[in-house]
Order: C-alpha cells, then structure tokens, then sequence
C-alpha cells in the first residue's frame, strides 16, 4: 500500500500557513499536521470561522489531507509550556483546555480532518500526577515513588486518573457527534506515556468508539519496552494518527531522520501491514529555523526507506 505522508505545521512556524502548506504541497507530501496556534489558524482568534473557511479551500484546492493537532506550547497560557492540562488541580483550568479541545474537533470537522491529536499533560509542580504527593509520570505514576507509601501513590493515581478521564469526556461527545476520532498521544513526561497508559485509559472510559490512538514511532524508540515495529503491530486496532522522527533509546528529542538509532524500512513495512490510511506525518517541532531543508530531506528519505522495505507495494508518495 502506499503509505500518506504529512508534515507538521509545528516545524514550519516561520512561515505563514498559506505559505507552508503550498511547499508541502509542491514537495508531493500527501497532507499536514496542522497544530492551532498564533501563528497558523488561531483556535482563540475572532475571525475563527472565516479563518477556518479558507484553510478548507486551500486545502482542498492543494489536495492535501489534514489532521488537527493540538500541542502549541503557549496557545491557552503565555507564561506555561502546554498550561493549562488535562490534569490541572483548577477545574476551571481544566475546562479550559476540554473548550480547547471541543473547538478542535469543531475546526476538524470544518477541515475534513480525519482525527484531532491530544494529549493528557504532566501535572503543575507541587501536584504530581495527583493530589499534592510529587508521584512521577505515566506508568511509573502507579509505583510508589514520592511519598514512601503505596497508599498515597494509590489516591494519587486514581486522582490524575480521574482528571483525565472526567475532562475528556466533553471532547469525546463532541468527537462522536462529528464522526472524528480523538486520537491521544502517550508522551513521554505526561500521564499517559506509554502504551500500556493508553489501554489504561481506555478500559477506565469504557473503550468508546471515538477514543483512538496517536503513535508516536519516535517516542517508541525513547521509552517503550517493544520496538517500534513491535509498538507498530500491536497498536494497529487503534491507530488513528501517525507522528514519525528519529530518536535515540532514553532521550526524548525529535530529531532528523538518519542523526537518531530507527530502522526505518521495517517500521514502514509494518506501518503498510495494518493497513492504516490516515497520515503519517513528521514531527520536527524545534526545527522551523530548517523547515522547508527539512521537509524536502524527509520526504526523500521516506521515499528512500519505503523503497527498501521487503514487501513491494510498500511505497510512499513521488
């Protein structure tokens, strides 16, 4: 099959959306990732809906597929990283990042997006993953790490655990009502980080159908315990969006394809084995200063790896 590619907005900021998406456009990419930010389709500006009705044409006139991704650092609070979460121990803060959300699924549906991208978040110093104990992240959330008692760890958990779960909701309505996916990334850092964190929230809200998975191949490398072939099939049920870089074992930076320790031709091949069709897209977000280099670069290199990947039809987009 041939797999779609896409490039992420969030590693082109200095150029203007209009601009962005006509050099994906023109370098054969397939679709965008497209994060709401400042910069490219405001989620908070007021002219929103006028925004949104021109981003549709353009991309329908370029012939580009989109997923809305919503990870801009400073979108909601200008003084903390990806402030407010998921997991903020303010409900109104909370609230704040579900409206974000729901406005997300909103502008997918406007776009034609076939999934929204989120994520849980890490939890504000002094709460932890829950209350006031320092727990740690993601699976490591469940061990007793920071107050010495697995009972406290325990409330801890269960406490994040129910943030996440009570503020997603809201956006899973809103995902259901639109007929798109909510596709939530595991982070590295953040609650959910893993794998295993994923089927952890899934069996908490009851596996709905509009809850899907965003597959980060990068974040396989960094902390998985399977390869990202492995994290590959096994993640194929639910797959609903694909960010792929390279990485190395332990450190969660993006980085371009060939300075990181993936095999790449494999974990396409398997990528063409689920048979998912959404966009795979690249995630280069601390490297708009090389923006256009590097996606003409990545895609060549895609392109490269499909090629030799054991399964013939196996092919990316010339």
């Amino acid at each position: 099959m041939t797999l779609r590619l896409g490039y992420g907005t969030n590693g082109l900021t200095d150029l203007r959306l209009d601009d962005a998406l006509g050099l994906l456009a023109d370098l054969g990419y397939d679709g965008v990732g497209l994060t709401l930010d400042h910069m490219h389709l405001d989620p908070l500006a007021p002219d929103l809906a006028a925004r949104t009705r021109h981003v549709a044409r353009r991309l329908g006139t370029l012939g580009l597929g989109v997923t809305v991704e919503t990870g801009a650092r400073y979108v909601l609070d200008p003084r903390r990283k990806h402030g407010p979460s998921l997991l903020d121990p303010d409900p109104e803060a909370r609230a704040a990042r579900t409206a974000l959300l729901v406005r997300a699924v909103d502008i997918a549906a406007e776009l034609g997006a076939h999934a929204v991208h989120c994520f849980s978040g890490i939890a504000p110093p002094g709460t932890g993953q829950g209350p006031d104990t320092g727990v740690g992240t993601g699976a490591a959330v469940r061990a007793d790490t920071a107050t010495g008692t697995a009972a406290a760890a325990a409330t801890a958990t269960a406490t994040a655990w129910h943030r996440l779960t009570d503020a997603l909701a809201p956006v899973l309505d809103a995902a259901t009502r639109a007929g798109i996916p909510l596709a939530i990334e595991p982070e590295p850092g953040h609650l959910l980080a893993t794998l295993a964190d994923f089927h952890h929230l899934r069996t908490l809200l009851g596996d709905p159908d509009a809850l899907g998975l965003t597959l980060d191949i990068g974040h396989c490398q960094c902390l998985e315990p399977a390869p990202p072939t492995t994290c590959v099939e096994e993640a194929a049920p639910w797959l609903r969006h694909v960010q792929i870089e390279d990485m190395r074992r332990g450190v969660h930076e993006h980085l371009p394809f060939g300075d990181g320790e993936i095999d790449f031709p494999p974990v396409l091949e398997a990528l063409a084995a689920t048979g998912y069709d959404g966009l795979t897209v690249v995630e280069l977000p601390r490297h708009s200063h090389a923006g256009p280099d590097l996606a003409r670069s990545s895609l060549g290199f895609l392109r490269d790896a499909a090629a030799r990947t054991t399964r013939s039809e196996v092919t990316a987009p010339c």
